[in-house]
């Protein structure tokens, strides 16, 4: 993973604590100039939600020069188990349908599609990372000159690959 040594940079990840150490070793810059902030799953569901929020104070507190949203298999397994446990409250089920009643015919002012598209974000890791990054680089509050970017870590490998976006 190439980063300017100089540059500071913001990572955006999951809860996995394994992550934050592969980027610390395989990031050769100076352990100053990263930031991670970590979520449950480095999705960006709402443009002016809290997670967008972080990163904006994060650019302009701390002088962020790059932004790199990281996920790894991990992030979209751990997506489903928790719409399971929802799903099998019983509970909840009425909740559930009302929710989902309200985003298929658009009375919801925060969010589309259905419970599960929101806890579960999309389809691939990739399309979750591919997304976020098109969400952070178009922020209308977002300045010009912060490069956006994914990748995708496999642990077990010892690998990264890069996540175009458009």
């Amino acid at each position: 993973m190439y980063i300017d040594e100089k540059k500071k940079v913001l990572f955006v990840i999951g809860m996995e604590t394994e992550l934050d150490s592969f980027i610390k070793k395989k990031v050769k810059i100076n352990p100053e100039n990263i930031l991670i902030l970590q979520s449950y799953g480095p999705v960006i569901s709402q443009p002016f939600g809290d997670l967008m929020r972080d990163i904006i104070i994060s650019v302009y507190q701390e002088n962020v020069d790059e932004i790199v949203v990281v996920a790894s298999e991990e992030d979209q397994k751990n997506a489903g188990d928790i719409l399971s446990k929802i799903v099998e409250k019983k509970e909840l089920q009425e909740n559930i349908q009302m929710i989902n009643y309200l985003l298929k015919n658009g009375q919801s002012p925060y969010l589309e599609g259905t419970i599960s598209e929101w806890i579960e974000g999309g389809k691939t890791v990739t399309e979750d990372v591919q997304n976020s990054v098109n969400v952070i680089r178009n922020h209308p509050l977002m300045p010009p000159h912060v490069k956006v970017r994914g990748i995708f870590i496999e642990k077990e490998n010892d690998k990264q690959s890069d996540i175009e976006a458009s």
